[in-house]
């Protein structure tokens, strides 16, 4: 049955998935704060500058105009992390009590380091259905129509089976969980974990070097992850070594290319220039790093990541001091 869907970010990710729901039959108002921008995708029907070349089908309405998309019922924010409590605040003021929501944003909220879930409480409070949606998802694939599989989480099993009814089409597939913690923790901390993965290809390292960090950037996820109340069958699922593999290995990834750039050489400023959109993980690392020192966790990856970007450390002495580690056992 076809449902009306307000999806909040008209970047990539946003569009991609405005995109894949109106191809499943539903009716889509894809909303940004920039009249500007939005009326190039109201003329053009397609996103010019984050998915050049890809039509939007029947049933896509570009709007700015808040109120109108929030007479959808069901609403999917999908905004960057810093900007994710803002926009909630400005949906609070018009909230109905029909209301679902849903969030494909990744990461933490700055500064304060809390889960979106968290935030998500505090602004609209607990009554609310709600879900995160997280996954191994590259935008332009999503939007091209590509074979992809993603979970939906949430408290509420219906909630869960809702949101994940409305992306479910031919070449999507959706699967549902009750872990929004781990979904979460797995969709902030790979993109940190990719940083490190293209730091070591930039560096020359080769596909040994990527394959140890991977295996041992998991081991880091699901320590941080099960210290704060996340299930490990979760960081073994599509949200969690699904997208860290992703994210990794294929330069389709933002966080991936930074990591490249710092391990050419090049600065970080000059690599977020050439990329020209948000790369998450540079701020989440921070954030990360200090979870991990509250929590007691152990991160070597993650913490040299942190180093190489807010500390000046050079990544080849990042590599140094991971291989000049304590000797352990694996599974220690």
């Amino acid at each position: 049955m076809a449902a009306e869907i307000a999806v909040f970010g008209a970047g990539s990710w946003g569009t991609a998935l405005a995109i894949l729901l109106a191809r499943n039959g539903h009716r889509v108002r894809l909303w940004g704060h920039l009249e500007a921008e939005i009326a190039v995708l109201r003329q053009r029907r397609e996103n010019p500058e984050y998915l050049p070349g890809i039509r939007f089908p029947e049933g896509i309405e570009p709007t700015s105009d808040l109120a109108a998309a929030l007479g959808c019922p069901n609403l999917l924010v999908v905004v960057p992390s810093h900007a994710f409590r803002e926009v909630l605040r400005r949906i609070a003021e018009r909230l109905e009590p029909g209301h679902r929501l849903a969030w494909a944003t990744k990461g933490l909220e700055m500064a304060s380091g809390k889960l979106l879930h968290q935030v998500a409480a505090e602004e609209l409070g607990t009554d609310m259905p709600r879900a995160v949606i997280s996954g191994p998802t590259f935008a332009r694939e999503v939007a091209a129509g590509l074979p992809t599989a993603a979970t939906v989480a949430a408290d509420d099993p219906a909630t869960a089976a809702h949101f994940a009814d409305l992306l479910r089409g031919e070449t999507f597939r959706a699967y549902t969980s009750d872990d929004i913690v781990g979904l979460e923790l797995g969709g902030a901390i790979k993109n940190v974990l990719a940083i490190a993965a293209g730091i070591s290809d930039g560096l020359g390292f080769g596909a040994n070097s990527r394959a140890a960090l991977i295996t041992r950037g998991l081991a880091e996820m699901m320590r941080l992850g099960e210290a704060l109340g996340g299930r490990r069958e979760t960081f073994m699922g599509l949200g969690g070594v699904g997208d860290l593999v992703l994210t990794c290995t294929d330069d389709q990834s933002r966080n991936r290319r930074l990591g490249l750039a710092l391990g050419q050489g090049r600065s970080r400023e000059a690599a977020e220039r050439e990329i020209r959109q948000v790369v998450e993980g540079a701020d989440t690392a921070r954030e990360i790093h200090k979870l991990g020192k509250a929590r007691n966790v152990e991160m070597p990856i993650c913490e040299e990541v942190y180093r190489v970007l807010y500390e000046g450390l050079p990544p080849q002495q990042a590599v140094h001091d991971l291989l000049a580690r304590e000797p352990k056992a694996e599974t220690a």
